[in-house]
């Protein structure tokens, strides 16, 4: 792999990132990284706008924003890849960087002979933006950020510290490809975070809540920042009086609320190729095989309006896509980048995906999901007489080669007699992917989405998860023994 870094941040404001304007010879850049041979070759450019308000110990602490342009260039010879970065977005530049990558070719295939056509391609599939975030006052952002610090701290009067935090990025994206692809994506991303600390008599309790999405400040309007404070801090209030709970054996109901932790945790990095292929995933060689039970079917899914992980295109200039992973329990393919796919003989599924023009793209889940099923809820809850219910998910660790998982449970209750009892406190769930998904017997008809930045390898990719209420017949809980 060659690597190339020209350190600093681009001046002036972020403008659209057009061939036109930036008067780059793309041909010219992809021509010179084939010119000793390779498979393929791709040029990334990328310029980034961020914003994020901290409010904390009750006032804004930090504001921060600038900008950022660059661009990789990657090429691709027998399965392996050579990948340079920049930010001197010339031609003559990305042409000195893209003859450093084909140094590390010497396949001497003479592919940069070849004619070299670009087609600009339009999306399949839009994520209009309503409201976009930079046509709203950085003091108007500010104020929401400060009116849900204090909504939250004043809930009640054992809270203790109350953390808000405001972000929005608008990152602007062109790609071109040695199979004839030129795409751009203009993609703004907005999050929110609230985060309460509660405390009485020597006793702890946190709540979390977020929002966010692919989307404008629109989506504050729908799902205003105050909600979110006020639930924050009435999960770490509610938390301090909650039982600890109790370990063992028993049936877990997830409910809708919880959002997708577990598929994306304890299934979705298995399902991504790179991991299938090199035998790190507990499904490697397992396509066509039934791995979960008849009642689920698994998505995923980058066209979902306003989610955190859709897209127009993905970072490989891939049209963003619906696939279906898991249809009725049988495995029917994996998430695919262009290096992946190439590797097996099949198509890019749209997963190629980077965190910025410093990475080269793997492959990475975007919305993924667990499809509705039949069952209402509240029936769910009914026939389960004794149990754990979920309403939220914390953290945990997944190995992916053997499946196994502990996830932690940040608001969790009894289930008594078919309904939901008294809260508890420090539950974990402990079990293996495969089984869980084999054994879940009830699906409800609803669904339920969270957000996240997934790690992997390094680099951050925007994501939501989704899943509707569950019902694992037996599973492990951690907790107190009696």
């Amino acid at each position: 792999m060659v690597a190339q870094t020209r350190a600093g941040t681009a001046p002036g404001g972020l403008r659209k990132v057009s061939v036109e304007r930036l008067g780059i010879d793309q041909h010219g850049i992809l021509r010179t990284a084939l010119q000793r041979g390779g498979d393929y070759a791709d040029l990334f450019i990328e310029a980034t706008s961020p914003l994020a308000i901290l409010c904390e110990d009750d006032r804004i602490e930090k504001v921060l924003t600038g900008t950022e342009r660059g661009a990789g260039i990657r090429l691709v010879s027998g399965g392996r890849t050579a990948y340079a970065y920049t930010n001197e977005l010339t031609t003559s530049s990305l042409l000195e960087l893209a003859g450093e990558v084909s140094a590390a070719v010497r396949a001497g295939a003479g592919a940069g002979e070849q004619p070299l056509r670009l087609v600009r391609l339009r999306p399949a599939s839009d994520v209009p933006v309503r409201i976009p975030p930079e046509t709203v006052t950085t003091d108007r952002k500010a104020a929401l950020v400060l009116g849900a610090n204090r909504l939250a701290r004043r809930m009640d009067r054992r809270i203790r510290q109350v953390q808000v935090v405001y972000r929005e990025s608008r990152q602007q994206v062109l790609i071109a490809t040695s199979e004839g692809r030129l795409v751009e994506d203009d993609r703004r991303y907005l999050t929110a975070v609230v985060q309460v600390v509660a405390a009485q008599d020597g006793v702890i309790q946190t709540g979390y809540e977020s929002v966010g999405g692919l989307a404008g400040m629109e989506l504050l309007e729908r799902t205003p920042l105050d909600a979110a404070a006020e639930t924050a801090a009435r999960r770490a209030v509610m938390m301090l009086s909650a039982r600890k709970a109790p370990a063992g054996r028993m049936p877990v109901v997830l409910g809708a609320e919880a959002g997708g932790t577990m598929i994306h945790e304890a299934v979705g990095h298995g399902l991504e190729a790179d991991l299938a292929q090199s035998g790190l995933s507990v499904y490697s060689g397992k396509l066509g095989q039934q791995i979960a039970s008849p009642l689920i079917t698994v998505v995923d899914d980058a066209t979902l309006p306003e989610q955190r992980g859709s897209f127009r295109f993905d970072d490989e200039g891939t049209p963003a896509q619906r696939t279906v992973l898991v249809d009725r329990g049988v495995l029917t393919t994996y998430l695919y980048d262009r290096l992946t796919a190439m590797k097996d003989g099949t198509r890019s599924t749209g997963n190629g995906r980077r965190e910025s023009f410093r990475h080269r793209p793997i492959p990475r889940m975007t919305n993924t999901m667990i499809l509705p099923g039949r069952d209402r809820p509240a029936d769910i809850l009914r026939g389960t007489p004794r149990g754990l219910y979920v309403r939220k998910m914390g953290g945990g660790q997944v190995n992916t080669v053997t499946g196994e998982f502990v996830f932690e449970v940040s608001e969790g209750y009894l289930i008594e007699n078919g309904s939901i009892g008294e809260p508890v406190r420090g539950a974990t769930l402990i079990g293996s992917g495969p089984d869980v998904l084999l054994s879940i017997d009830r699906v409800g008809s609803d669904l339920g989405f969270s957000i996240g930045t997934c790690g992997k390898d390094g680099q951050g990719s925007p994501v939501s998860d989704a899943q509707p209420t569950i019902r694992i017949p037996e599973i492990t809980v951690g907790g107190e023994v009696r």
